[in-house]
């Protein structure tokens, strides 16, 4: 059955055209016009809650149940284990794979990005637009955060190494100028993270 795509032309769109089709996978695509926030839209926020694209719809999912995804990288690990095609079954072989997907996710990709909104404008600007720009961005984050846990205990129903890799950046909301008591959903997480023996020795063991 055909998979239906909600994508723009970004680089992250690309990212799931391109599997797609060396995948062999039927799909539709459905444009989401970003520049005139179409992924803010509440049909869209219903199959991507953080407003971005890409996402798919897949109508033969887990069990032949429909199931949507969001986040590139979801998408391809999605995809990937779907076909059996361009992820590695063997642990020692997927590693590699996984680490540079990662590295992309969370470095090329977000800095290039910043590159290429800086790089757009007209005039040049001090330290307060970017820091401006950035704890806003900063706190929206916190928001889907908070939103999502007012409904579940931990990310994903039982805590996961999803709530492991958020705790870590979490640790650092005092830097980041952000008081938990404005989310009460993830002062309640977090304190009950940071409360568990191991995440607790895990913070106390000496890194460097």
């Amino acid at each position: 059955m055909t998979i239906d795509f909600y994508a723009w032309n970004t680089p992250n769109g690309r990212k799931i055209s391109v599997a797609l089709e060396e995948m062999g996978l039927p799909y539709k695509v459905h444009p989401i016009n970003i520049s005139k926030d179409e992924q803010f839209s509440p049909d869209f926020l219903k199959i991507s809650p953080n407003n971005k694209i890409p996402a798919i719809v897949d109508p033969e999912g887990p069990h032949g149940k429909p199931v949507s995804v969001f986040e590139s990288g979801a998408i391809l690990l999605y995809l990937g284990e779907k076909t059996g095609k361009f992820l590695p079954k063997d642990l020692a072989e997927r590693i590699p794979v996984l680490e540079w997907l990662m590295w992309q996710m969370g470095g090329f990709g977000p800095m290039p990005g910043q590159v290429h909104h800086f790089i757009a404008l007209e005039n040049e600007q001090d330290r307060r637009y970017g820091l401006e720009r950035f704890s806003k961005e900063t706190r929206r984050l916190y928001g889907v955060l908070d939103r999502r846990l007012a409904e579940h205990e931990f990310v994903a129903d039982k805590i996961s190494v999803a709530d492991f890799a958020i705790v870590g950046w979490a640790w650092r909301h005092e830097r980041h100028k952000v008081p938990l008591e404005d989310f009460p959903n993830v002062k309640r997480w977090y304190e009950t993270m940071m409360a568990r023996p191991g995440v607790k020795r895990g913070f106390e063991v000496k890194l460097g």
